[in-house]
């Protein structure tokens, strides 16, 4: 008989269980195309998005969206302490119950949204780490469906840059799937063509990886795209460090006509009334060349042009309310009374 090698734990085993497929059959579980949800069946391909998140072993685990168990099966298999399960659909919950009650004490099932879910609750509060000092032992993983993930992610973005959420423990590590597509824009540098507001939104907070991609029809049912498994560690120090919203909303102006020159997204900054005089004084301020397109300027460009826009809403406290979009609607309103107004004029006479 051999010993067991000194040091080695041994690794934790799921007592047998009804395979995924069996799981699907059994309690007759379908994905719903209106929810865009997508099962990874394939446990090859599930450990290795697990072993992308990192070493698991005695961590604390949120998993969102686990459908039928694929994913939450590899995450158990890799020795975590506690694991958190989040399911909006309550299909599913039967079968994720047979897993909790296969891994004693280890598996907690939340039948709820998790974009409403209060993930500052979610964790041992001994886990709580300083924003300095390495990620605790907390993981978010999820395969979601591609409905939720751009949503959750600017939710979950804006959780960093205020250190709440489930970042109130600190640097917690995230490893969720996208659309390929997506993914690259995450990912994408200056000067590539999937560079987006997302490319600075994610990157001026954490590290990105783009882990690996899995083809469409791994999935079952198989989705017209492929999907990538992304990787975010959030940085100590942000790119640009002002407001949440205030770096959005420059962010977003600039990428507003990214066809067009820089400069045509950031006028939207401003009212009508001076438009062109502080766009070119927030330009040159900032030193950023106004012919640039938007997927050209490079993250230092964008901290110049949070900063110098902070100092100028400091300066005049009504400019940050401002919203173009709804300078517009306005104008349009008073077009339309116009010219009602006119053809009521014309009728009479």
């Amino acid at each position: 008989c051999h010993m067991a090698a000194p040091g080695k734990v041994a690794a934790f085993r799921l007592p047998p269980l009804p395979t995924i497929g069996e799981i699907i059959k059994l309690f007759r579980l379908k994905a719903q195309k209106q929810l865009s949800q997508n099962f990874l069946l394939d446990l090859r391909l599930t450990d290795k998005i697990v072993r992308h998140a990192g070493n698991l072993k005695n961590a604390h685990v949120c998993e969102v969206g686990p459908g039928p168990g694929g994913i939450t099966r590899s995450i158990l298999s890799a020795g975590v302490e506690q694991l958190l399960l989040i399911e909006k659909d309550a299909r599913f919950i039967p079968g994720l119950q047979l897993l909790s009650e296969a891994a004693p004490g280890k598996v907690r099932v939340v039948h709820g949204d998790i974009l409403t879910y209060k993930m500052e609750k979610a964790f041992p509060k001994h886990l709580k780490k300083n924003w300095e000092d390495e990620p605790p032992g907390i993981h978010i993983i999820g395969n979601l469906p591609f409905s939720v993930s751009t949503p959750l992610i600017i939710k979950w973005l804006e959780n960093v840059s205020k250190k709440d959420g489930p970042f109130i423990y600190g640097r917690t590590q995230m490893t969720l799937t996208f659309q390929k597509e997506v993914a690259e824009r995450l990912t994408a540098n200056p000067g590539g063509k999937q560079r987006s507001r997302l490319s600075v939104m994610s990157q001026h907070l954490c590290t990105v990886e783009n882990c690996f991609v899995i083809p469409g029809e791994a999935f079952v049912p198989k989705p017209e795209v492929d999907v990538a498994v992304v990787h975010f560690t959030p940085l100590v120090q942000p790119k640009i460090e002002q407001p949440f919203e205030l770096v959005e909303k420059v962010v977003q102006s600039v990428f507003q006509f990214r066809r067009k020159y820089c400069f045509r997204g950031i006028e939207t900054l401003f009212p009508e009334s001076g438009r062109l005089k502080r766009t070119e004084q927030l330009m040159m301020t900032a030193n950023v060349d106004p012919t640039l397109r938007p997927f050209q300027l490079s993250m230092s460009q964008f901290r110049n042009l949070c900063n110098t826009y902070r100092k100028m809403c400091d300066e005049d406290s009504s400019l940050f309310v401002y919203n173009y979009r709804e300078e517009l609607k306005q104008k349009k309103a008073r077009k339309l009374l116009k010219s009602t107004e006119e053809t009521e004029e014309e009728n009479e006479l």
